[in-house]
Order: C-alpha cells, then structure tokens, then sequence
C-alpha cells in the first residue's frame, strides 16, 4: 500500500459503508480536480462489494488505495485509521468527505487552498454563501439543533461544527492523541474540532452547498443521535480533553 512520494500532497479519506453506486464515480471526480489530491478509500467491509471496487481502482495506479477493515468499525475509527495512513505515509495535508456526495469534489481545491491560513478548513453549510439542498426538513431541523447544541454546551465558535468535509494539517493530527478519542460514530466530528479549538488552532471554514445523497441510504441512526448528545456533555465536563 505504498504511494508515491506523498511530500506536498493532499490525501482525502473517504470511509465507506455500501457505496457501490457511488465511490467510482466519486474517486473520478477527486481525482479530475486540480490539485495534489490522492484518495484513501476505508472501507468497512460492505456487503455491496464497495471495498472490491476500491481496490480495483488501486490496481489502476499509486493515487488511490484502499484500507480494508474486517466489520463496520464506526465512522470515527475510520477517519482515525485514515489519519494513521496520512501521517504514515508523510502526507502534509488529509482532507475527509462523505462518499455518498453531499459534499461535491469541486470543493477540494478551495478547502485546501485555505490552509495558507488556517491549521484546520470546514465545508460549511452555516456561514454566508453556505447552503443545503434536498434534505428533508427533519434532517435540517436535526442538523442546526445539533450545532445549536454544540454551541451552547462546549462555547464552540465554529458555525458547523459536525460537518464532514475537513482539511486538517499533519501537524494538527500529530497534537491530537487520537488513541484517546472516545466518540466512534458521528458525534466524532464534534469531538475533534472541539479538541482543535482547545488545542488553539486556527479554524477557517469554507461556504459549501452540502446537497443530500442522491443514491443508497443515509448511515445517521436514531442510536447515533443519542450518542451524539452524551458525547456533548462528556466533553462539556472534561474539558482538559485535547
């Protein structure tokens, strides 16, 4: 699973769970932007044979690979194990997005252009020129209640703080004690970016229009909401937590 040399480059991690419809053409359109973009593909061994498309697309070349995990792990270990591949492989920079896309590649260049500033860029549906579409109202109603919360229990200025599309630099990730995470659904994404704003990096956050899947079924459980709110609170009383 060696790449080429990674030095300057841009890995984007990408977990999936039965995106068979999805993750070719996803990893056509990442690999079609300009910019120093490869593609690690985590897979948790889907059923649809998501992880046997990945690898073919490996075979193809060193831009893409792809990590087998032997169940569904969880969301937040996935990107855990992504990080690990970045950091070992000397990748500068990781980048994480949805398979199913909500979060449209075009991005990718823009997100990563906003590391001249920030440790840390998020594809925001909550700051001005932002936006969702095609999500139902429950699912926006979901989405600004759980920022709301975010907000008001940890004091987190990020306007999105449970988005998935994220840069983040090597530097950050290497701070970060990822072995201490706690959070291995959803709720990882609030986890992280509260650990980040702790740590003091600088959080830069990117307009995106997030657009809701097109094919398969959302992954977002009624369990995974529960945990959400408990991992709110655990992090609101242990804020030495970084």
């Amino acid at each position: 699973m060696q790449p080429h040399n990674a030095l300057g480059r841009a890995l984007v991690i990408v977990p999936t769970y039965n995106e068979a419809e999805n993750i070719e053409h996803l990893i056509a359109e990442i690999l079609a932007q300009p910019g120093p973009f490869d593609v690690l593909v985590v897979d948790d061994n889907s059923p649809d044979g998501t992880g046997c498309l990945a690898e073919a697309w490996a075979a193809k070349g060193p831009r893409v690979r792809a990590l087998h995990r032997p169940a569904k792990l969880g969301l937040g270990t996935a990107y855990i194990a992504g990080f690990r591949y970045a950091l070992e492989h000397g990748y500068p920079y990781a980048l994480t997005m949805d398979a199913d896309f909500s979060h449209n590649p075009r991005y990718l260049p823009a997100l990563l252009g906003l590391m001249d500033r920030y440790d840390v860029a998020i594809g925001s549906r909550y700051v001005p020129g932002g936006g969702a579409t095609g999500c139902s109202l429950g699912r926006v109603l979901l989405s600004r209640g759980a920022n709301a919360l975010a907000h008001w229990v940890l004091g987190l200025k990020v306007h999105d703080c449970t988005a998935g599309f994220r840069c983040y630099r090597a530097e950050v990730l290497r701070a970060i004690d990822l072995d201490s995470i706690f959070s291995d659904g959803y709720s990882f994404l609030v986890e992280m970016v509260t650990r980040c704003a702790r740590r003091g990096f600088a959080i830069g956050e990117l307009p995106i229009l997030f657009e809701n899947r097109r094919r398969g079924a959302s992954k977002i459980s009624r369990r995974e909401i529960y945990k959400s709110v408990y991992t709110l609170f655990r992090l609101r009383f242990s804020r030495s937590s970084r």
